[in-house]
């Protein structure tokens, strides 16, 4: 019987298919889905949880996004990096946190006082700077001592520690520093203070500009005998300023900005490409290496090398190292001074227009030792004189310490410690013996000054002063 079910039977029968109909394979599909996209989702999720865990800071109030990690936090405070990773620190029950960021390492951002020292002294040889900074660095510093691990930062190190504990370059560092002073320095500060007939005639002073250019003249001396003249004899400062200062100052802050990019192939695109800030910092780093090469090959040359007391001369005279290893150990040691000395002093001269007291207690100090030694005010003081401040030393370190010029602390005992509380000392005495020094408070906002995160830690827009000449006689 030829039914119409008949004929789509045998109409099946007689064409056979080899696949499923649509239908059937709808259904097989969903059936699929069905089993497998739940367990798929749920490793997913609980994968997310896993990475996230990982990842996830020991501080409160900072949230990890998935793929994203915290580089939106990152983004939001960049420009006020060491507020946000100290106010982190402070609200975390292990003064640590935690961060990640696409493109990036993992790293952990301490202030408890147990890891500082398992890292810098128990472990120290467990936490080397690694390929992944010291590339990021290398085409600036080279493999100097700021820039090296393992035995070439070593027996740097060691060279290093050997000179400064000389005391021919003890000598030549004090000497350097109140020549810098009684011929330079001095000089600026009674042309800004006018007769001190009264404010009208006192001028607004840069103090931390002055400094500043103190401290690159001042390290150039020392590490390679160069005077690069950033403050003028007779406290002139106008058309002073070094083009080496200001180029090497340029490089630096450059290739520091490196570590500050949220997405770190950003800068490498750039520097392939030749753009943007690796475009000014090529250019940078060849002018700083160029200058640095000549005074080198300039002292290889010299029949006096052996006369001269300069970190290069000595390094030179051993007749062991290459031209680009005695580079890379000058420029190290202008990145540990340039500015260092300059960012102490900033701020511990911002503290001291608040405390009246601690003035009067340094200059009570001052003259003591003036006493002590039989010398007047106005001569320089010696090494020995120096150390007999211990009441300015005390200030000096307890303001370092709520304001560290280094912020980002590095590895070890800083090697020029010593040159710095000279030179430190050496300012605030011969300052305080003649002078006082009034921040324009109204410029700085009246608070505390906002700072500029970079190898030191400055004040944004400087220290604007006034300076007075002290009415009393010593």
């Amino acid at each position: 019987m030829n039914t119409p079910l008949a004929s789509i039977h045998r109409s099946t029968c007689r064409q056979p298919s080899l696949l499923p109909s649509r239908s059937m394979a709808m259904d097989t599909y969903y059936y699929s889905m069905l089993f497998v996209l739940p367990p798929i989702l749920y490793m997913s999720y609980h994968l997310t949880r896993i990475l996230a865990d990982k990842k996830k800071p020991t501080t409160h109030g900072l949230k990890a996004h998935p793929l994203l990690g915290h580089l939106p936090a990152f983004v939001n405070n960049s420009h006020r990096f060491l507020d946000w990773t100290t106010e982190l620190i402070v609200g975390s029950p292990e003064m640590r946190m935690g961060f990640w960021i696409p493109g990036m390492r993992t790293g952990i951002i301490t202030g408890n006082p147990a890891d500082v020292e398992h890292i810098l002294r128990t472990n120290f040889a467990n936490y080397p700077k690694g390929e992944h900074a010291i590339g990021m660095l290398e085409d600036f510093l080279g493999h100097g001592l700021f820039n090296s691990d393992g035995e070439q930062w070593l027996w740097q190190r060691k060279n290093a520690s050997y000179e400064f504990s000389n005391r021919s370059l003890r000598r030549f560092v004090v000497d350097v520093v109140q020549a810098e002073i009684a011929d330079r320095f001095l000089p600026l500060l009674r042309r800004a203070a006018g007769d001190g007939g009264g404010d009208g005639d006192v001028v607004v002073l840069d103090l931390q500009e002055v400094l500043q250019r103190f401290g690159f003249d001042t390290i150039c001396m020392v590490a390679f005998g160069h005077d690069p003249r950033c403050l003028a004899d007779g406290g002139v400062m106008e058309d002073a300023r070094s083009e080496f200062m200001h180029t090497f100052g340029e490089a630096q802050d450059l290739v520091v900005g490196r570590f500050f990019d949220p997405i770190e192939v950003s800068w490498k695109i750039k520097k392939w490409l030749n753009v943007g800030t690796e475009r000014r910092l090529r250019k940078a780093i060849a002018d700083v290496h160029a200058f640095a090469m000549d005074i080198v090959r300039a002292r290889r040359q010299s029949a006096s090398v052996n006369d001269r007391d300069d970190v290069l001369s000595r390094f030179v005279a051993s007749d062991e190292h290459s031209d680009e290893v005695l580079r890379d150990i000058v420029l190290s040691f202008l990145i540990a001074g340039r500015e260092t000395t300059a960012s102490g002093l900033s701020w511990f001269f911002w503290f001291l227009s608040s405390r009246p007291d601690v003035v009067a207690r340094i200059a009570d100090e001052v003259r003591a030792v003036r006493e002590a030694t039989g010398t007047r005010p106005g001569e320089p003081f010696g090494f020995d004189a120096l150390r007999e401040m211990h009441y300015l030393h005390a200030a000096l370190t307890e303001s370092m310490r709520l304001y560290p010029p280094a912020p980002i602390d590095s590895q070890s005992m800083c090697l020029g410690k010593e040159m710095a509380y000279v030179q430190m000392k050496s300012i605030v005495a011969n300052v305080l013996e003649e002078f006082e020094v009034d921040v324009v408070k109204d410029v700085a906002g009246g608070g505390v000054p906002e700072h500029v995160l970079s190898v030191t830690l400055r004040m944004k827009g400087g220290l604007p002063v006034k300076i007075r000449r002290k009415t009393e006689a010593y």
